[in-house]
């Protein structure tokens, strides 16, 4: 199939050389994402401990949908509509960093409860599971961020076919957020197991994680990055 591009046609076939410093730092950003506490570390976890490591894994599967998502709609344009439309690009950012100092706000408030803290919560059919995954990250502004901001900053013209490489670097994201989600999920509960016999280190991994959450949502709403088009 044949792309048409402003320097003739583009073929999907033909070679790129994608550097090893953009996958590194492709590699470095999503794994930083990742470790950073937000929704989708907060929903697998509150599945994986209430409803078991099968319900987590199938949540993840949700969230990998929604990476997808992001993916294809990043790469087919969407970051070229931001930066066609500065105030929507503007106005999606401040909601994503008063999204975070929500969650942040709940976590640090007095009787806030902690993500690896067990709490009642009916159990969910596997459909309701992965819908609840997938939204969950599709509204998840690290993501929308991450998409739209940070990874085509590693897209180089000159190393071949440019919707190939986003498609190629996208991959490198979502291998790295799957992996480390899916270890999460499968590790929550018996982290769940430690810290319920020790209130101390439970208190304080709520404090660090509302925090990180804040700092996260005050550089999200300071920061004047502008998404670059694919």
């Amino acid at each position: 199939m044949d792309w048409c591009s402003t320097a003739g046609i583009v073929r999907w076939d033909d070679p790129i050389m994608i550097s090893s410093g953009a996958v590194l730092g492709v590699f470095a950003v999503a794994l930083a994402m990742v470790l950073t506490p937000g929704p989708n570390m907060m929903y697998l976890v509150s599945r994986s401990i209430t409803q078991g490591r099968r319900a987590g894994l199938i949540s993840l599967g949700g969230v990998a949908v929604g990476f997808l998502v992001y993916l294809t709609a990043t790469n087919l344009g969407l970051s070229a509509l931001f930066v066609a439309v500065p105030s929507l690009y503007l106005a999606v950012k401040l909601a994503g960093a008063a999204y975070l100092g929500w969650l942040a706000l709940q976590t640090l408030r007095p009787g806030g409860v902690s993500v690896f803290e067990p709490t009642a919560l009916p159990p969910d059919s596997n459909r309701r599971l992965f819908t609840m995954g997938l939204v969950t990250n599709l509204l998840n502004p690290k993501i929308a961020i991450m998409y739209l901001s940070l990874i085509p900053q590693f897209i180089e013209p000159e190393a071949g076919h440019v919707l190939a490489q986003g498609f190629a670097l996208g991959a490198v994201q979502i291998v790295v957020a799957v992996t480390v989600n899916g270890l999460i999920a499968l590790a929550a509960g018996t982290i769940a197991g430690f810290l319920s016999g020790r209130p101390v280190w439970l208190r304080a991994q709520r404090y660090l994680m509302g925090t990180v959450l804040g700092a996260l949502a005050l550089r999200m709403a300071t920061d004047h990055a502008r998404p670059t088009p694919v």
